[in-house]
């Protein structure tokens, strides 16, 4: 069997079109790009130009409100695979260029539609973002610490999570069905919608007595000693995610502790955080990283963004 080496473009000869979207739309024609399409990007004026997310795509500057931004746009749909659209319900079809406008004069192509409450229900025109959408699937309400108000996760869970990433899955899934149909289809992804099934693994811990609705009690929320992240003498972080009983003996082994008490003994959770609290204070964060860099004890640096792509591990995969 031949193995390839390098990444395969299996999306390539695929003409995508990037129309009216902010964040998480150019993210998912970032994706598709990287997968080896074609991107054309609609832009809007005075519109952000990010430079990661738009790298490698054709740019078009075209006023979408004028018919002749309106015909460039159509004229560029008779060939089009996919088209990607970020606005709110009914804004493309004042446009003309809603889901029939454009199956009228390309019945093939596929019209992912993205919007934080989706195209139907009570809320889908009203004003949003990543925090409102994430606080209305129950997802924001589980982050943070016990005594503060929900911490926002940046705009990584709902915007790019439950937006861009369901987009594309969903994407994806209709370019195998066109294959067998030859036609195309549209897409509705709400962030709402992607952000609540990524919580599925919250219900069903729920349902089996394993986590509740109070912040900072659960197991994957920083309550447990093995779980969290400690500050270092020079002001960084370390991540300790040491979930299994070996991994765990391996984290205590290397930092020679010898009479720590169990594992999952919630009354000795305080005073083990207390102890680890002062252990990871009294040395640098560079300490640290030498110290767990060969082990499996699932303890590793708390990177800035700045630094993460300097990271040997980082360097040798370059996803950044």
């Amino acid at each position: 069997m031949n193995i390839p080496t390098k990444p395969s473009k299996p999306l390539a000869g695929l003409h995508v079109i990037e129309l009216m979207g902010i964040g998480p739309i150019p993210y998912a024609g970032h994706l598709l790009q990287s997968m080896g399409a074609q991107v054309t990007r609609i832009n809007k004026a005075g519109g952000i130009n990010l430079a990661i997310e738009n790298h490698g795509k054709t740019s078009l500057d075209l006023n979408l409100q004028t018919p002749e931004g309106q015909r460039r746009v159509l004229d560029l749909i008779k060939t089009a695979d996919i088209l990607i659209e970020g606005a709110r319900p009914s804004v493309a079809e004042r446009l003309g260029l809603g889901p029939k406008d454009c199956h009228n004069i390309n019945p093939a192509l596929i019209y992912g539609r993205m919007t934080g409450w989706g195209q139907t229900g009570p809320w889908a025109y009203k004003a949003g973002h990543d925090i409102n959408y994430i606080a209305l699937s129950g997802a924001l309400h589980a982050m943070g610490d016990a005594v503060q108000p929900p911490t926002p996760p940046l705009n990584l869970i709902g915007d790019y999570g439950g937006g861009s990433q369901f987009l594309v899955m969903n994407i994806l899934a209709a370019v195998i069905e066109r294959q067998r149909t030859g036609l195309g289809c549209v897409i509705d992804t709400a962030i709402i919608d992607g952000t609540a099934s990524m919580m599925g693994i919250v219900r069903s811990l729920d349902q089996i007595g394993m986590w509740s609705e109070a912040r900072g009690t659960n197991l994957l929320d920083g309550s447990r000693p093995y779980y969290r992240c400690f500050e270092t003498k020079d002001g960084g972080y370390m991540a300790v995610g040491c979930l299994e009983p070996k991994f765990y003996a391996e984290m205590l082994s290397l930092l020679a502790l010898d009479d720590f008490g169990g594992q999952n003994d919630p009354a000795l959770w305080p005073k083990q955080i207390k102890i680890l609290s002062k252990i990871f204070a009294a040395q640098p964060r560079a300490y640290w990283e030498a110290l767990f860099e060969n082990s499996d004890a699932c303890v590793t640096p708390v990177l800035t963004y700045k630094e993460a792509p300097h990271h040997p591990q980082n360097k040798a995969r370059q996803p950044i």
